[in-house]
């Protein structure tokens, strides 16, 4: 029977997790109406001519953790500055030619969209804000270019106004913190990549099992650099540590990298009967789990990992030796390329474990020298790409441009501004053409409201308490909408277009046409950019999935031919970047994401050995030829694969492998000249496993007969 307090204790859960979810929804729900009426009353109070345009300035920076919010007003205020200027030089070149300034404004919309598109995170709203600016301001104020600099900058001053409010809201009141989230990521991910370590190094996990472990981590990558852009706007403390949390992906990425190839290495040998050399390395991994714990249980926090560095590095030190006399124990028949190779992958596995521990323990203080030692990650988006997102939007503004010359629609300037916002703001959507269509649906709800509010309520209200009572339930509405899941483009057209249609100034006009041209315009633009992203270069085109998958491939041409100086970063951040483009894109669809995750694969085990191996050719003057045309053959594979270009990649290592081997013959050459001969020799040999591994995407291009599967875990 229970007991009076457990009866009472029962609900706390539910409420915990409500507080965890619906609670957080309601707060920036409040906090956004907060920010917005505050903007609206200082508006009006200085007089402003749209104080709407604050109002409005609110929803659009908004966001739930104020680090988002700091971030996304830096970039407006920027944006906004930067459009600022341009339109203001369009309107000096162009006023009276309103055909030369419609299309000298649709370049300048297409040239930001294809910068948006081309970066990430907040930056790329930078951008968008460029565009949109110069439209929002340019496109009024060219019809009356005598008061275009007054216009622009009372524009500037209720944009600025509005980021204000938003930021002080966010920062003031119930704030949550983006470095909150960057602490819980990197905890949780090192926690699960030590259990990751401790399955893999046993054999124990499955193929199912890795796709989707690497597949999350893959997120956590980009969730954390995306996390990290913002947090640094919060707090000093937070931007102590950015640069090594920032370090601290750059190494996850290169550890979790050599794990893989690692495992998938071990299995080949198990495939190729190679039980000898598996039976002499597997003591060494069954080693490196137990170093990741301390007192008996595995690391999690960052003050703890100090600890499992310090066991990491003492066994890092002996392990050279120790798999020297290993290699001297082995039976004369082994092939000891492969034990090298194996070895090789382990040291570097081990080192760049040890780094990454490291990194992690140096979290737990507030200064350290590992945070001078910056490693930025470097996304990679397809330049092809990107210009079709601003092909796309220049096309778009040009044709309604031409349509309201042509018509002299009262409110086709007001259908212009509101496409360059939509066009922009709707290319970084993953589904563009919903979003856009989703925005649509907002503003035609918002139009409805906006009909009741302004010619139903604002006759009937005096002063600016009976005004906030009025909106707040229409704002709740939207703010609503966009908290609920796969509803946020409703919710944020109705948010930010109720503004603009409903939202009041000091000198209120009742005019029901000029009203109802205004939201038809607005719907009608939507609508267009909508069929624009359906139609004009989708997104979601098989094309464009092959694009990025080509450009994913192509990273190990990068591998091979780049600059060496932070060439791996480049390399495994871009890799991982463009495999999050793709995922997005195919959403939903199991087997086009599994076949981008095989050629991930692929792309950082061969184009890690292709870096590893040119930093040793670097490292001595005696290079070799042979080598180099390897390097060449295998790039010229992965940019276009082909039966014959992998054969010829093939030979080519296969010559390299043995021009090394015939110099490692002669007893004069010098101990360190060995090694370094050793090192390369066994970056090619993996390579080589890598290309015939018949689980690689490459595999159907080989003629030659694979062995069957071996262990059931082989990935």
């Amino acid at each position: 029977m229970s007991t009076p307090s457990s009866t009472l204790n029962r609900p706390h859960p539910l409420l915990a997790d409500w507080a965890a979810t619906d609670g957080l929804a309601w707060i920036h729900i409040f906090k956004a109406a907060l920010a917005a009426f505050l903007a609206l009353w200082i508006a009006m109070r200085l007089d402003l001519p749209q104080p709407r345009t604050a109002m409005t300035t609110v929803f659009v920076v908004m966001q739930p953790q104020s680090g988002m919010v700091l971030a996304k007003s830096f970039y407006r205020l920027c944006g906004t500055l930067v459009g600022l200027v341009v339109m203001l030089m369009l309107i000096s070149l162009f006023s009276q030619q309103p055909v030369m300034f419609l299309s000298a404004t649709a370049l300048w919309v297409g040239i930001c969209t294809a910068g948006a598109a081309r970066n990430r995170n907040f930056r790329s709203y930078g951008f968008v804000l460029s565009g949109y600016t110069a439209a929002l301001i340019g496109i009024p104020a060219a019809q009356h270019a005598d008061a275009a600099f007054l216009t622009a900058m009372t524009r500037v001053a209720e944009v600025s106004l509005g980021i204000l409010c938003s930021g002080a809201v966010s920062a003031l009141f119930f704030p949550r913190h983006a470095g909150e989230q960057v602490r819980s990521t990197v905890r949780k991910r090192f926690t699960a990549f030590v259990d990751y370590v401790s399955k893999a190094l046993g054999g124990g996990i499955e193929r199912s099992q890795i796709e989707h472990i690497n597949s999350s981590f893959v997120a956590d990558i980009v969730g954390l650099e995306a996390a990290r852009s913002v947090a640094v706007f919060e707090d000093p403390d937070t931007r102590m540590r950015s640069g090594r949390v920032a370090r601290l992906n750059g190494e996850f990425m290169s550890v979790s990298t050599r794990l893989h190839a690692l495992h998938q290495l071990m299995n080949r040998l198990r495939v190729n009967g190679a039980a000898a050399t598996v039976d002499a390395l597997e003591p060494y991994f069954r080693e490196v789990a137990p170093l990741l714990s301390a007192a008996g249980a595995p690391v999690e926090k960052a003050a703890d990992a100090a600890h499992a560095a310090a066991q990491l590095d003492t066994f890092k030190a002996a392990l050279p030796k120790r798999i020297q006399a290993t290699r001297r124990a082995l039976d004369p028949s082994i092939d000891l390329l492969e034990f090298d190779t194996a070895a090789e992958l382990l040291y570097r596995f081990v080192d760049d474990l040890h780094a990454y521990t490291l990194t992690y323990a140096s979290l737990a203080v507030p200064t350290h020298e590992r945070e001078h030692r910056i490693t930025r990650y470097v996304p990679k988006t397809s330049l092809l790409a990107a210009g079709a997102s601003g092909l796309r939007a220049f096309v778009v503004i040009l044709v309604l441009s031409g349509f309201w010359i042509m018509s002299a629609w009262p409110s086709g300037g007001t259908a212009v501004l509101d496409a360059a916002a939509v066009i922009a703001l709707a290319s970084s959507s993953p589904r563009p053409t919903q979003m856009a269509f989703q925005m649509a649906a907002g503003t035609a709800l918002a139009a409805v409201a906006g009909m009741i509010v302004v010619f139903g309520l604002y006759p009937h209200i005096d002063g600016f308490l009976l005004l906030s009572a009025a909106l707040l339930p229409f704002l709740m509405l939207g703010l609503f909408i966009s908290t609920r899941p796969g509803m946020m483009g409703v919710g944020v057209g109705y948010c930010i277009f109720f503004c603009f249609l409903a939202g009041p100034d000091n000198v209120i006009q009742y005019d029901p046409s000029a009203f109802i041209n205004d939201a038809i315009a607005l719907v009608a633009s939507m609508l267009v950019c909508s069929m624009a992203f359906a139609v004009l270069l989708p997104t979601d085109a098989p094309w464009l999935r092959r694009l990025l998958l080509r450009e994913l491939r192509r990273q190990v041409v990068t591998a091979s031919k780049g600059r060496l100086t932070g060439l791996a970063m480049r390399f495994e951040s871009g890799t991982r970047d463009l495999l999050s483009q793709i995922d997005a894109l195919a959403a939903g669809q199991e087997d086009l994401q599994r076949e981008a995750l095989r050629w991930l694969f692929a792309v950082l085990e061969v184009g890690h050995a292709v870096i590893d191996l040119r930093t040793e050719l670097s490292r001595s003057d005696n290079g070799s030829g042979s080598i180099t045309h390897a390097l060449h053959q295998v790039a010229h594979l992965f940019d276009h694969p082909a039966p014959q270009r992998f054969d010829a990649a093939l030979s080519a290592t296969t010559q390299a492998i043995d021009d090394l081997r015939a110099r490692l013959d002669p007893v004069h050459e010098p101990r360190e000249e060995r090694h370094r001969l050793q090192r390369m020799s066994s970056h090619l040999h993996f390579i080589r496993t890598a290309l015939l591994d018949p689980q690689s995407p490459l595999g159907h291009l080989s003629q030659r007969e694979i062995a069957p599967e071996g262990a059931p875990h082989a990935a």
